[in-house]
């Protein structure tokens, strides 16, 4: 930072502005609110513009303030106003990301006092009667309530305070993404809103309440800057599976919004449960009966057959990675955008997923032997999870620093920066063509393993069979005898096999022959079942 002020002060002055700034921030750094000790950080203190020059902020006391030398490093913002908004919401992503997970706007709302009260309203005469006494507003409100053309939906508009609003995590799982800094500093310079929230109400339950389910990013914005009240179309007693579904198209087939993989997963999974609810108040089984199959929703659905099929996989997708007991989904980048988590959503699916998933239709009984703990989608769902562990305990856990991270690995290593050994092995066996090729291999152990039972078994469904424990134990040794090889702690291959993106098949040359298709010798041999099953 360049200020003729600064500089013209001497240390007697300089010392006297940093206390009369300290003061006035009630001793706490201007970006991230929390303590300056005058003494303990005295030489890792700025003094920064609040407003910048380039901007049109002045040069003089009234524009600057005090903060921690790494917060005005690492600001976000050149604006220090907006620098301190996107701090706070670094805060709620580090709270977050605690419990797995990026931040949404329930957990912006949580931050800043919202989501508290039910709204009570009612209707007459084509209008909406409303008061807001949690807030000390006795006041009767009157809005005209208009009727939607194309979707038969009844909605108004209202201007609400934050304490009436909830997210609507259910038809709206999306995270909050890096979008909401362009939206901040948009919104900061008081440029207007694009369109307002979309939420609905259901007026049949006792404590109504006000669901917001798009929007979410530019409302949390809003929320972040110091906004109290927020506008909103509130549709009333609408369908939740219709909205639901809307959504979910909007986010997938229709492209209108950036939805994440995983979130698409969640989406269909929810659809796939709510076909299931309606199927059984049409056939009048009980909501615990599931006496009926994959097969009989696809044809109750014959008009969404493609639809029904697409979100069956989708929960059984969604039910793998968010299993309580996966292990590796704490290493599994759901954004597909960070750099320090060593796995991709995207290479899961193409992997796993696409592996060990059968793709076809089931035509056993949602039900059968699942207390035996033999349903094949159980089997698959639970036993992929089984796996996932498996490599978690083998590759990951213990061994990959997410302090390390993944960002330009193979760059470090050749400018000598010393990566741990297990943590570059962690890198290179999770980028998606290596990944691909060696779960090939394992693929192979486990067929061969039925052959030599004897046992035919259908290949593509190869997850709905039951493994033995001696089945576990050979694939356990197998992916530990993977990790023994040599190429993954070979830094003299970094500028070349491991420097840049390669496909499937170079690397299943490599694993075949030991060479590249370059002929560049990357070990001494290449890999066989028997080395996989031996040791």
């Amino acid at each position: 930072m360049h200020s003729r002020y600064l500089s013209s002060l001497n240390q007697e002055q300089r010392d006297e502005l940093v206390n009369k700034l300290w003061d006035s921030q009630a001793h706490n750094c201007f970006i991230c609110g929390t303590k300056i000790d005058l003494v303990l950080h005295k030489s890792t203190l700025d003094i920064d513009h609040i407003e910048p020059l380039k901007v049109g902020g002045k040069d003089s006391p009234e524009n600057f303030a005090l903060t921690h030398s790494s917060c005005n490093r690492s600001k976000q913002a050149s604006d220090l106003r907006v620098a301190r908004v996107l701090a706070r919401f670094s805060k709620i992503k580090e709270k977050a990301s605690q419990e797995n997970r990026s931040p949404n706007l329930d957990d912006v709302l949580q931050d800043s006092g919202g989501a508290k009260f039910p709204f009570r309203f009612r209707i007459e005469d084509g209008y909406i009667l409303y008061s807001l006494p949690e807030m000390g507003n006795n006041d009767i409100h009157r809005l005209p309530l208009y009727k939607d053309t194309l979707s038969d939906s009844e909605y108004f508009f209202v201007n609400l305070p934050i304490q009436y609003l909830f997210h609507d995590f259910r038809i709206n799982p999306r995270a909050i993404g890096s979008s909401l800094h362009s939206l901040v500093e948009e919104f900061f310079k008081k440029r207007p809103q694009l369109h307002v929230a979309l939420a609905w109400i259901d007026t049949t339950v006792e404590n109504p309440t006000i669901h917001i389910f798009d929007g979410q990013h530019k409302t949390a914005a809003q929320i972040l800057l110091g906004v109290k009240e927020v506008p909103v179309r509130v549709f009333v007693n609408p369908d939740p599976d219709v909205l639901l579904t809307t959504n979910t198209n909007a986010g997938t087939s229709l492209r209108q919004v950036a939805f994440d993989k995983s979130v698409q997963r969640h989406l269909g999974s929810s659809l796939y449960k709510e076909r299931i609810s309606r199927y059984q108040k049409a056939v009048g089984l009980h909501e615990d009966e599931f006496n009926f199959t994959e097969q009989d929703l696809i044809n109750f659905f014959r008009g969404e057959s493609r639809e029904i099929k697409r979100y069956i996989l989708d929960d059984v997708r969604d039910s793998i990675t968010h299993h309580p007991d996966n292990k590796l989904k704490d290493y599994i980048d759901f954004g597909g955008k960070g750099k320090e988590k060593p796995l991709s959503y995207s290479s899961i699916e193409k992997t796993f997923y696409s592996f060990f998933i059968y793709q076809d239709i089931l035509e056993t009984p949602l039900n059968y032997k699942i207390d035996e703990g033999e349903n094949p989608r159980y089997l698959e769902k639970s036993q992929i999870v089984m796996l996932m562990n498996i490599i978690a305990d083998e590759i990951y856990i213990g061994k990959f620093d997410p302090a390390i991270g993944t960002n330009r690995i193979e760059n470090r290593v050749q400018s000598g920066e010393d990566i741990a050994d297990n943590h570059l092995l962690a890198y290179r066996m999770g980028k998606e063509e290596i990944m691909y090729t060696w779960l090939e291999y394992i693929k192979a152990v486990i067929k061969r393993y039925f052959l030599m039972q004897n046992m035919v078994i259908n290949e593509a469904a190869m997850f709905q069979y039951k493994f033995p424990d001696a089945l576990w134990d050979i694939i356990t040794k197998s992916v530990r005898n993977l990790t023994l090889l040599s190429l993954w702690k070979n830094r003299d291959l970094s500028a070349t096999i491991f420097g840049g993106k390669q496909n499937y098949k170079y690397w299943k040359v490599i694993f075949e022959t030991g060479k590249s298709p370059q002929g560049q010798q990357v070990m001494a041999n290449g890999i066989t079942l028997d080395y996989l099953l031996g040791g």
